[in-house]
């Protein structure tokens, strides 16, 4: 446990400078090498989605309820249905995020693994290093590929619900909201397409993460 709470202490330390190198640097002097952080950002981005996927279900029920209003405070309804939409940017951001960190690690941890295998004098081992550097390599590819298919479902839903939430903030009443429904069942079909999408990647995310720790 204080080494884990050392690594992620120094970890924080070093992040703030900015400097990726420095970080992984700093991080295998206390035992957390790049194959360690590339599983962690992995998980990390499988579980944004995962929370991305619940936010957006839960701005879709939000929405419908607004569709469905009948009576009572209008304001508040749409005041619901509008937060969850801001929810849904910041998961969205979340996401694009950790896949970058993916793909920062990656770069390190290949470029270093390529280097690496220069050095080994012995022709049977370096061979068998360069075979599991390219399956890494592309299980890696295959599981960017599925996450970033999955992230650019995000835009054109997010783009749907803000025209929807800044229409309506311009005109919140009952003509408003019934201009607006002729669209939920498109919204419908594309969040429900986007969570297909984020199973997959998730699914990918896990198969990966299997692979790597089955290699330690």
């Amino acid at each position: 446990m204080k080494k884990l709470i050392t690594a992620a202490a120094l970890g924080a330390v070093v992040m703030l400078s900015g400097c990726q190198s420095a970080y992984y640097g700093a991080m295998e002097k206390v035992g957390y090498h790049k194959r360690d952080i590339m599983v962690d950002r992995v998980n990390a981005a499988k579980e944004s989605q995962e929370e991305a996927q619940e936010q957006f279900s839960s701005a879709l029920e939000e929405m419908q309820a607004l569709l469905n209003h009948d009576g009572g405070d209008l304001q508040s309804a749409y005041e619901k249905a509008r937060d969850e939409y801001e929810s849904s940017q910041e998961a969205a951001d979340e996401v694009s995020s950790r896949i970058d960190k993916v793909e920062d690690v990656a770069e390190a941890l290949f470029d270093e693994w390529q280097a690496e295998i220069s050095e080994i004098s012995k022709a049977s081992l370096r061979r068998n290093s360069e075979t599991k550097l390219r399956e890494t390599r592309r299980s890696y590819e295959q599981l960017v590929r599925t996450m970033r298919r999955a992230e650019s479902k995000m835009p054109p839903i997010l783009t749907a619900m803000k025209d929807n939430m800044l229409y309506l903030k311009h005109n919140l009443n009952a003509q408003a909201i019934g201009a607006i429904k002729g669209e939920f069942a498109s919204l419908q079909t594309d969040i429900s397409s986007l969570i297909k999408e984020m199973n997959k990647s998730i699914a990918e995310s896990n198969r990966f993460i299997q692979s790597m720790e089955g290699n330690q």
